[in-house]
């Protein structure tokens, strides 16, 4: 997985009126969680853009101006409900050795069958939650919807799980290709539409078919 390094600079003191200096100053005030204690920093507002304006997945280097370098992920962060600032972000440490939960984002490639035929492509999750070593953590989960046809889903329980496992259930619908108004029937599909309409005569059993084929 990419990694991105915050330079920051230790802070002494963690009280209110510091925080709001430090907020003045276009400073961001940030703790790290989960080593044998907690580590209080800033980091420059802006330090924090391509960590957070983005749909893609980061490990952080926190590096800090001691010296001191530490890998973690992005655990929370809280804005300013009328301008939009970032007010504080919590992080979480990494260690190579333990596991470590976190959302990767889903990316779809190819081109559905369905999706062809006039079928909708829904995005039921757009991320999904793994728990793996750090060295194991995926940028993304790629999905191949090229053989999905109209009506098809496409489960956690079909992702492959050898590096990381979801924390999801295996019939957790990633994905699916629903029906349209204007969806076209495939000719592998035909077969399945003319048995079900066994013992209806061949005038009537063709006449579905023959408008699909003019559509």
């Amino acid at each position: 997985m990419k990694s991105i390094t915050i330079n920051g600079s230790k802070r002494e003191s963690v009280g209110k009126k510091s925080t709001k200096a430090l907020r003045n100053a276009g400073e961001v005030p940030c703790v790290l969680y989960g080593g044998d204690k907690s580590v209080h920093f800033s980091a420059p507002e802006l330090a924090f853009s391509k960590l957070v304006y983005t749909p893609n997945a980061h490990t952080v280097v926190i590096a800090l101006e001691n010296g001191d370098t530490m890998d973690a992920v992005l655990q929370d962060i809280q804005f300013h409900p009328v301008t939009d600032r970032i007010l504080h972000v919590d992080f979480y440490q990494l260690f190579q050795d333990k596991e470590i939960a976190m959302d990767i984002p889903v990316r779809l490639v190819g081109n559905s069958k369905g999706v062809k035929n006039g079928g909708v492509l829904r995005k039921n999750n757009r991320k999904l939650r793994v728990k793996a070593l750090p060295t194991n953590l995926p940028d993304f989960i790629e999905i191949d919807i090229t053989p999905m046809k109209i009506g098809s889903k496409f489960y956690v329980g079909d992702l492959d799980q050898e590096k990381y496992r979801f924390l999801h259930s295996d019939n957790t619908v990633v994905c699916q290709i629903k029906t349209a108004r204007t969806a076209i029937v495939e000719e592998e599909d035909e077969e399945e539409l003319e048995e079900g309409a066994e013992g209806a005569t061949p005038g009537e059993a063709a006449a579905p078919a023959a408008e699909a084929t003019q559509e």
